[in-house]
């Protein structure tokens, strides 16, 4: 994959850099796999904005992704490469030997007529989904479950990729993508490699509209706001705001949220950077 940056004909293409979809091979979605996207608008059930700044945007429909990979012992052929408009990775299409077809998240290296499988224990090849148990240490592994049978809830977004650091009893010390160690069950699967589209980050948007097409909605910022509107607000000439925090007073910047009594804390060994 390559960025594709513009000449500045038009205000909107000076800043613009997107991907060259070389890698995407087909352009419309597996009609079974897909199912329509309902819009909240940021709105909860009672109607209230929950999650400002949302609204239009292009439709979209939601692909069906095999995040378990329980189809075991059952050879896989990779027929094409898609996009995705509600992740940053992309997807693989794979057809098994008995037909079935199924989406999974594109690592990096997976072409079209490859062939993976998902199984307990197997050949250490991108795309393939083992059992932590089975996987050597330092093999950059996605997909990753938490909970055995759960599906691959860890590194799943453009880029990503865990690092199994070592293995101890019923347990595997995994590095994060954040920097975080933390032990999985040696029992729950993941996928060998690291998720495609790497250079997603890269990307640069370019123009106001285009935020708009992805159903992005505009926004203040807090210091451009009078007092009353919100904690940063306020002040003469151009001031800078004091400590960055939400309108409604919560730090923004290194603040710890994460309860002191969650039960998960026990799993983790070193906290992110």
């Amino acid at each position: 994959m390559a960025i594709k940056k513009y000449k500045p004909t038009t205000p909107g293409s000076r800043w613009k850099a997107i991907p060259d979809y070389e890698e995407v091979t087909k352009s419309t979605p597996e009609k079974a796999l897909v199912i329509p996207r309902k819009r909240t608008g940021g709105r909860n059930s009672y109607g209230r904005i929950t999650s400002r700044h949302r609204g239009g945007g292009h439709k979209k429909m939601i692909r069906i992704i095999d995040f378990k990979r329980d189809k075991r012992d059952i050879q896989a052929k990779v027929i094409a490469i898609e996009y995705d408009p509600n992740r940053s990775a992309r997807l693989a299409l794979l057809q098994y030997s008995d037909g079935e077809k199924r989406y999974i998240i594109a690592p990096v290296g997976l072409n079209v007529n490859d062939e993976i499988v998902s199984s307990l224990s197997g050949e250490i090849k991108v795309g393939n989904s083992l059992s932590i148990e089975n996987i050597p240490a330092g093999v950059p592994i996605h997909n990753v479950e938490l909970k055995k049978g759960a599906g691959g809830q860890i590194a799943r977004s453009a880029g990503n990729s865990c690092i199994i650091m070592a293995k101890e009893g019923r347990f595997a010390h995994i590095k994060m993508p954040s920097g975080e160690i933390r032990l999985i069950g040696v029992d729950c699967s993941a996928t060998i490699g690291q998720v495609g589209n790497i250079e997603h980050e890269t990307i640069s948007v370019g123009k106001a509209g285009r935020s708009r097409w992805m159903g992005i909605r505009p926004y203040s910022r807090g210091v451009a706001k009078n007092p009353h509107d919100h904690p940063m607000g306020g002040g003469e000439g151009k001031a800078s705001g004091g400590l960055p925090r939400s309108p409604w007073g919560q730090y923004a910047k290194g603040l710890k949220t994460r309860h002191k009594k969650n039960q998960s804390n026990k799993y983790i060994i070193k906290r992110r950077g």
